[in-house]
């Protein structure tokens, strides 16, 4: 069992800092915004989304609803805790189904079977149907490329693409939330945290996540050097032997497209280790969605993507 040395003063105060500069972005979308949303899908990075809204407006309730794009492909231990978690704290949740989307026509479903391309479209007409300007994401600059382009307050015009160009300079913490009508902004709180902050974080505020987050046995089968999970989303193919492997997730999304890792790290501090060591992100290791070309994720925040 490997144990950790406690987290040092340095440690504990980049995670204040991190905590701090969230919060101040959640009360300053507050202040400037008419109707803000939070995009949460009871992963570990939208969980912390949503606990840092808890802690920025106590003891109010948090101001904004929460909303789900959900591909019917999701885990059912995250969906589980997901209506756990908005129960418990008397939360508003909208639920785009993609299926809806697929059934009526507006979508196709796709050869591969991946239904996480196809989020944008059921995400941009559920904005504009409830008139949502600000839209937090949780997403991280050390996730991808692309990701590491992307403002605190990044400006998404009427059709909900980001264009590069049109993005403001974030200085001081200064954030100009000044936008056309019909124009949004995509928040991340969490921009300037890495995997390890998360994960010391969760550790430091005793965060609850889903299950499959740490080391459990599973049945798996090996695609493209990923081991992924029998489902409804189909498979295993001709000739990929499905195994029973002690594995857990560093991200969760679509279960066509999220990869399992092999590990035994079953704790808080086993998991903070085991990232320690990783020079992989969790999205480079494990989301085939991201593999399809080396553009992948710029493509899609272009159409409108998270």
């Amino acid at each position: 069992m490997t144990t950790l040395e406690p987290a040092t003063d340095a440690a504990q105060d980049n995670l204040a800092a991190l905590e701090s500069e969230a919060i101040h972005i959640f009360r300053e979308v507050a202040g400037e915004f008419d109707r803000p949303v939070i995009l949460f899908s009871g992963g570990k990075d939208s969980t912390l989304l949503l606990h840092l809204a808890i802690k920025a407006f106590w003891p109010a309730p948090v101001p904004f609803p929460l909303l789900h794009v959900d591909t019917g492909h999701n885990f059912r231990e995250v969906l589980d805790f997901r209506d756990r978690v908005v129960e418990q704290h008397g939360l508003r949740l909208v639920v785009a189904k993609v299926q809806d989307w697929i059934d009526d026509g507006r979508l196709e479903e796709r050869a591969d079977g991946m239904r996480n391309p196809l989020q944008t479209t059921p995400l941009l007409d559920t904005i504009a149907e409830n008139r949502f300007d600000a839209v937090f994401g949780g997403g991280r600059r050390d996730e991808e490329r692309a990701r590491a382009k992307e403002r605190i307050f990044s400006l998404r015009n009427a059709f909900g693409q980001w264009e590069p160009r049109r993005q403001r300079p974030e200085l001081w913490n200064l954030y100009n939330g000044r936008h056309r009508p019909g124009e949004q902004v995509r928040v991340f709180p969490l921009s300037n945290w890495t995997e390890a902050d998360v994960w010391n974080y969760i550790a430091r505020e005793k965060v609850e996540l889903p299950s499959i987050y740490y080391a459990h046995k599973r049945e798996v089968y090996q695609r493209d050097g990923m081991w992924l999970a029998e489902g409804p989303w189909g498979g295993p193919r001709p000739g990929e032997q499905v195994r029973e492997l002690m594995v857990r997730y560093r991200t969760v999304g679509d279960g066509s497209c999220t990869g399992a890792i092999e590990s035994t790290a079953s704790t808080v501090d086993e998991v903070i280790a085991e990232v320690q060591a990783s020079r992989l992100t969790e999205r480079g290791a494990t989301r085939a969605d991201d593999r399809m070309s080396e553009a992948a994720m710029e493509d899609r925040k272009r159409e409108g993507y998270f």
